[in-house]
């Protein structure tokens, strides 16, 4: 590529990122309806039952995937227990080489990875491009980050003996079989970015998709293994939450588990990862009620691009999307009008053509629940402004498209307080600063937030707001657009377990376990 491509930077891309991404999205079109594996053991394996992925572009079969049982994850997680001693014992040097050859080969195949997420996720060609771009970005600084930490090994002061001399080091050291489980909506990068953490620190990783997106995960293991990762290092799965994931999750020889997704499942993987023998560590990243501050001093030119991108892309099912805004009074009524006249501006169809912003939703049930939630804002004494409708017909076929949809309502409105993980968008006036700051923070969930004033209040909203990702005055995006070593991504209360974020210096340590070594001469 010839320009750095982020989540900031996908607005203005040259022409020939265009011209290689349709030649490789016709290239992948023409091979859907393969037969997927299993890959264990650093060999692809053929499981026992298998399921049908369809695109939610237009309902296209994209292939026959595995449907792993509790017997296969065992097989999986034997493999990277076998493979975790030698793995373990790997110079740092190596394991960083090969975590950067992952990383190189991402980027070679950048575009056809993207083609395959737009068809598979319902992503529009940037988003594509870009979540492809960030997984390589992820094995890539993450490499470099443990190079420079040196391992994490730190000599620390020598007793103050007299008569012996008493050497004393901390360091960090992994802690087996690792286990990641990554949504639907970001399946490459919530998959590659945990995976590329857990290897470079020396742990084995047991990785599973999610069933509504197996193949972006199946790619990812073609890399790993042309990149020449020993075999049993890495083992991917695919199959339901019920049975492999919960074969997964329960498993004895599972040393620590890194999970995205929703707050209740979430809590309880956490809760499972510390009723064992022994507590063992859960980085876990569950969601977000995102909110966005517009008061009186904003400049609306910058405040309504960022919260359309942030409202409606990828269709609202990013756990940083923004599903609240709170605007001061004197400007509500400019706001809203300018959110309708762009909303009705925003094409929607099938997202790997170009001029397409906006394609599906992830599946019929996915839609069939935006209906349900649009009904539930009316009745429940929201007005709609825009969008509220399924699309139909030829022009969208799949039954997976809806359109991005504006209501406002009253602070009280039951939906402010649930995630809808989908382009629906409240927004709700407030007399000031202090009564928006308030209704920001009264969330048991804090991962992103965005606000939009003068300096003064920037200051006051960094200060006092609840949330692990914050931005201010962005027309890029109101709460969305974290990139690796740019913006760190981690969230508070409900939003995370760790109070640690991806793609930051406080990271990687977090796959590992501290071991003080004294030894006296």
């Amino acid at each position: 590529m010839t320009f750095k491509l982020t989540y900031a930077t996908m607005f203005n891309p040259p022409a020939l990122m265009h011209e290689r991404f349709e030649a490789a999205a016709a290239l992948t079109r023409a091979a859907l309806g393969a037969q997927h594996a299993l890959f264990i053991d650093g060999a692809d394996i053929v499981a026992r039952r298998n399921f049908i992925k369809t695109t939610p572009v237009d309902g296209t079969a994209l292939g026959r995937f595995p449907a792993a049982d509790a017997a296969e994850v065992d097989a999986a997680v034997a493999a990277a227990r076998r493979a975790f001693p030698g793995w373990r014992a790997t110079p740092i040097a190596e394991r960083v080489r090969l975590m950067k050859a992952v990383a190189a080969l991402i980027e070679e195949r950048v575009y056809l990875i993207a083609a395959a997420l737009c068809l598979e996720v319902g992503k529009n060609r940037m988003e594509g491009l870009g979540e492809a771009q960030e997984a390589a970005d992820f094995f890539e600084s993450y490499a470099r980050e443990f190079e420079r930490s040196e391992g994490y090994s730190r000599a620390l002061a020598d007793d103050p003996l007299a008569d012996y001399r008493s050497h004393n080091r901390s360091v960090l050291k992994p802690h087996g079989v690792w286990a990641v489980i990554a949504p639907f909506n970001f399946p490459l990068a919530l998959l590659g970015g945990p995976t590329a953490a857990a290897l470079v620190t020396g742990n084995t990783v047991v990785a599973k998709g999610a069933t509504d997106t197996p193949w972006a995960g199946r790619l990812l293991a073609d890399c790993v293994r042309d990149a020449g990762v020993p075999p049993g290092v890495f083992n991917y799965l695919t199959g339901s939450g019920s049975v492999a994931g919960e074969a997964l999750v329960g498993h004895k020889d599972i040393a620590g588990i890194t999970f995205t997704g929703s707050h209740d499942i979430g809590m309880r993987i956490c809760r499972a990862m510390l009723s064992g023998a022994f507590p063992r560590p859960c980085i876990a990243e569950m969601g977000g009620k995102n909110a966005a501050i517009v008061t009186r001093h904003a400049d609306l030119e910058r405040a309504v691009p960022g919260i359309l991108r942030s409202a409606f892309g990828l269709s609202g099912q990013k756990c940083s999307a923004l599903s609240r805004v709170y605007v001061e009074e004197p400007v509500a009524d400019t706001l809203l009008e300018s959110l309708r006249a762009r909303i009705a501006e925003i094409r929607i169809g099938d997202p790997l053509v170009r001029e397409n912003w906006l394609g599906p939703v992830i599946s019929p049930a996915a839609a069939a629940k935006f209906a349900g939630y649009c009904a539930r804002l009316g009745a429940e004494g929201a007005r709609i402004l825009a969008g509220g409708t399924r699309l139909a017909g030829a022009q969208y076929p799949g039954d997976c498209y809806v359109t991005p949809t504006l209501a406002e309502a009253p602070a009280g409105h039951p939906l402010f307080a649930e995630e809808m993980f989908l382009p629906i968008l409240m927004v709700c006036r407030v007399p000031n600063l202090d009564t928006a700051l308030r209704l920001t923070n009264d969330s048991p969930l804090g991962l992103t937030a965005g606000m939009y004033g003068n300096d003064a209040e920037a200051r006051r909203f960094l200060d006092q707001v609840e949330a692990g990702v914050t931005y201010v005055n962005r027309p890029q995006g109101a709460t969305t657009g974290a990139w690796p070593w740019y913006q760190a991504f981690g969230g508070w209360k409900g939003s995370g377990s760790t109070g640690k974020a991806i793609g930051s210096f406080y990271y990687l340590p977090q796959y590992l376990r501290e071991q003080s070594q004294t030894i006296v001469e």
